[in-house]
């Protein structure tokens, strides 16, 4: 970032200054809209992008904090480092997803996790959450040695005055507390990138709003986090707590905190930015040498830098995403709902469901989301991350349903249609969705195959601890296969 973090120390004047450049970037934002600018188009080339979080363990199933040392072992650009040592990020080249182009992401990323997998002798993982993480792994030491990740951990926990309480009640209820941010660091993700036109982004981010909760049922991978079954989905609540700014008598005030569903559908990207800047304050208030306006009446295309810095610091789970590759300024919904894992090919296929589905309802002559409350699809998102399949959710036109049902019967053909708009190639399209639908005719999602094989486990006499340890292990043999979870046995 240009700028020695370890010896940065933010002075009141900074925090002011940051304030006037990210509005003075915002200004820059809307003439950029105005004059047409920036690039995308959902019909022409579609492109996309995949990052992928992964856990490294060791050879008995414990978390392994050696992400530096693994780093350099791999020495390979896609991967990098992430908010734990027992964390790494893959990130997979942008590309558009028409003809082959889904295939083509599934060979990348098991060609880049095998050559992964002969270069270390860490144990690679794709899976929300690491069943075997205690409380004795998520403390401060293991933050990543990267010097953002510590001066943001102050700053979050400088502005929460207290330590970062959870309680997370499902299947069974857990209370936690922790000083620092790095229990954030247990859940690791799949962020989905689209790019789309400006003139559209409301329709595709309005339309990722209304189907998180689906997606979030469909996909569930992590029921469990220190010895308790939660949600199947307990990233989701973890991620809301662990990060949670606010002390008690800001959230009484109805402060909004910085992991947001929304509150609202939108007109415009600016909404969603515009929101950001009102309602949070910054945490890193790094400056930019640039002025955008200046940059932007010379002709040339601004970074914005405070503004994605500071966009990047609030955690909707749909993400605006401005970026500019190749010279050329574009924008991107992030969605950020899905767990990693549990294989590549379960991976692709929740991307897929995504891409198409997304696709089909944003461009519909009648949106969803004039007919579906936002409240509702804020109900069915917490739906899915408790119940996973086995959720009920409200959809316009059916009402309450159970989830595996609304997705077989309603919400997989409008996939197939999408991908279809997008020029997939229809075995590749056939083939993910089929996985799809297999995974809610059968109802066993990663969340589901975890909790059964702890539960035989179990009944075989072992211990909730030495059961998490055996299923993980077991689970990471099957994902190195790559066939979808719903084909993998319990016993």
């Amino acid at each position: 970032m240009g700028k020695d973090l370890a010896t940065l120390v933010f002075a009141p004047e900074s925090r002011v200054t940051y304030r006037h450049k990210v509005r003075r970037c915002l200004d820059a934002f809307a003439q950029m809209l105005h004059q047409g600018v920036l690039a995308g188009s959902a019909s022409d080339n579609a492109m996309t992008g995949l990052e992928i979080e992964l856990n490294l363990i060791d050879d008995t199933g414990r978390p392994a904090m050696r992400n530096a040392e693994v780093l350099a072992q791999l020495d390979d650009p896609v991967f990098q480092t992430e908010l734990g040592q027992f964390n790494l990020e893959l990130n997979a080249p942008p590309r558009p997803i028409a003809g082959r182009g889904l295939e083509d992401y599934e060979r990348d990323l098991l060609d880049s996790l095998g050559r992964a997998d002969e270069k270390t002798d860490c144990g690679i993982v794709l899976i929300g959450m690491l069943p075997t993480l205690t409380p004795d792994h998520l403390v401060l030491e293991n933050l990543s040695a990267n010097e953002r990740y510590r001066l943001l951990n102050d700053e979050m926990a400088g502005a929460r005055g207290e330590q970062f309480d959870l309680d997370i009640r499902g299947a069974e209820q857990l209370r936690s507390a922790n000083s620092s941010i790095v229990t954030e660091a247990a859940c690791t993700s799949v962020q989905c990138h689209l790019q789309v036109p400006p003139d559209r982004f409301d329709r595709y981010w309005n339309a990722s709003q209304a189907i998180a909760g689906i997606q979030v049922a469909v996909g569930a991978n992590s029921p469990f986090l220190h010895g308790r079954r939660l949600w199947a989905e307990t990233r989701i609540a973890l991620f809301q707590q662990a990060t949670d700014t606010r002390p008690e008598e800001l959230k009484a005030q109805g402060v909004r905190p910085r992991v947001w569903f929304g509150e609202r559908w939108i007109t415009s990207v600016t909404d969603l930015f515009d929101e950001n800047v009102r309602f949070f304050a910054p945490l890193l208030p790094i400056l930019d040498e640039e002025d955008p306006l200046e940059v932007l009446q010379a002709g040339g295309v601004p970074r914005l830098g405070e503004l994605r810095l500071h966009n990047g610091t609030v955690y909707r789970w749909n993400r605006p995403v401005y970026d500019v590759m190749d010279g050329r300024p574009h924008l991107r919904v992030e969605n950020r709902v899905l767990p990693s894992g549990p294989t590549v090919a379960d991976l692709l296929a929740n991307a897929a469901f995504y891409f198409g589905l997304v696709r089909q309802l944003a461009e519909d002559d009648r949106p969803i989301w004039s007919r579906l409350p936002f409240a509702a699809a804020q109900d069915n998102f917490h739906a899915g991350a408790l119940r996973g399949l086995e959720a009920t959710a409200y959809w316009p036109g059916h009402g309450e349903t159970p989830v595996a049902e609304l997705v077989r019967s309603v919400l997989l053909p409008l996939a197939y249609e999408g991908l279809d708009s997008y020029g997939v190639e229809p075995a590749i399209r056939d083939r993910l969705l089929g996985i799809i639908d297999e995974r809610c005719r059968l109802g066993r999602n990663g969340a589901w195959w975890q909790t059964e094989a702890v539960r035989v486990a179990e009944s075989r006499g072992l211990s909730r601890s030495a059961a998490l340890h055996d299923m993980l292990l077991r689970y990471t043999d099957l994902h190195r296969t790559n066939a979808p979870v719903h084909t993998w046995p319990t016993t």
